[in-house]
This record gives structure tokens, sequence and C-alpha cells, in this order.
């Protein structure tokens, strides 16, 4: 008779080649593909260009959806799939300023809340793991959304001004909620360092 506790056997790892960690993988594959297109001249390639990034945008949501759903969730996904939204959305940001499409000064100020919360998250792992903002899913579609209007050929469309005013506006907003979420992890930060390093002192002084 086995006295082996299945119970307390660890769960199978999800292997590296699954299907949420390919999508995450092709959207990093579409990143110069779109960024290639952007430069291309002629409404078919802005059309291209449009397509590839909200077919990339699409992938980010049905691979999040599908390696919690089927239990897909590797390390390697944890890392590359932050990674495949930021070269998304900065390779766009990037090129709309370079194409005089959006204020440089937008561009700069989203990539480095971006990079800075990236890193500053990684610097305060040894105190412990911060929690994802409540505002980052608002963030993300904002930014989405507001990319996607800059990229879609505003000219087709009748009372284009008005839509350029809506992309600003939308852009705006991510703006907005882009540093607001980057401030409240700051803060969240000092609040972990500081909890830390008060639990220290007092388990001193019990020694």
């Amino acid at each position: 008779m086995s006295t082996h506790d299945p119970a307390a056997s660890p769960a199978p790892q999800a292997p590296l080649w699954n299907i949420a960690n390919i999508l995450t993988m092709s959207r990093l594959v579409m990143v110069p593909v779109f960024v290639w297109f952007m430069f291309l001249t002629g409404l078919g390639w802005e059309l291209a260009a449009f397509s590839v990034f909200v077919i990339a945008a699409i992938t980010d949501r049905v691979d999040g959806e599908l390696a919690r759903r089927h239990n897909l969730v590797t390390d390697f996904g944890k890392i590359a799939d932050p990674i495949a939204d930021k070269a998304l959305t900065g390779a766009a940001l990037i090129v709309l300023s370079v194409q005089g499409e959006l204020w440089w000064w937008v561009t700069i100020a989203i990539l480095l809340r971006e990079w800075g919360i990236t890193l500053l998250r990684i610097a305060v792992l040894r105190y412990g793991v911060m929690p994802a903002s409540s505002g980052g899913k608002l963030k993300t579609v904002l930014q989405i959304v507001a990319i996607s209007i800059y990229l879609f050929p505003l000219y087709l469309l009748p009372f284009t001004g008005v839509f350029v005013w809506i992309a600003h506006g939308v852009m705006a907003a991510a703006l907005a909620v882009t540093l607001w979420t980057g401030l409240t992890y700051v803060i969240d930060a000092v609040r972990l360092v500081r909890a830390k390093g008060a639990q220290g002192t007092q388990n001193g002084a019990s020694e």
C-alpha cells in the first residue's frame, strides 16, 4: 500500500511552448513588422500598420485569458508578456512622434513611467511583490484605444477634425491615468520598504 499523498505532489508545470506563450511571442514578432509598415507610404500600408497593431493588442488580451483559464501560466510568460506589451505601445508612440502625429513630451512621459515602474518593481522584489495597480487595465485600454485612433487614416472619415480631437482627448486621459498609476506604484513601494524595515527592527529588538 502506497503511503504517498497525491495531494502533496506539486502541480504539473505548464509546457513552455503553450498557446498563451506562442501568442506572446507572436506579438513581439509583430512589433518590427508594424514599425516597418508605418514607414511605408500609401493607404494600404497605413491600414496594414493599423491592422497589425490592433491584432497584436488583441493577442495581449487573449493570451492572458488563456493562461489563467487553462493554467498555462509560466515564469517565461510572466516576463515576456509585459515586455511584449511595452515593446508594442512604446514602438507605436515613438513612431507616431517621429512622424509628427504625437508630441514627443507625451511619448517620453509615458515611456519613462512604464520602464521606470518596471525597474522599481524589480528593485523592491527583495522586500516583497508589489501587486498590480487597480488602474493598470484602464491605463492599458486607454493607451491602446488612443494609439489605434492615431494610427487609423482619419482622412477617410467625415469630420476628420472631430476625430483628431477625440484622439487627443483619449491620449490625454491615457497620459493622466498612466502617470497616476505610476504615482500609486511609487507610494506602494515606499510603504512596502518601510513596512519591511519596521518589521526587521522589531525582530531585531525581540532577539
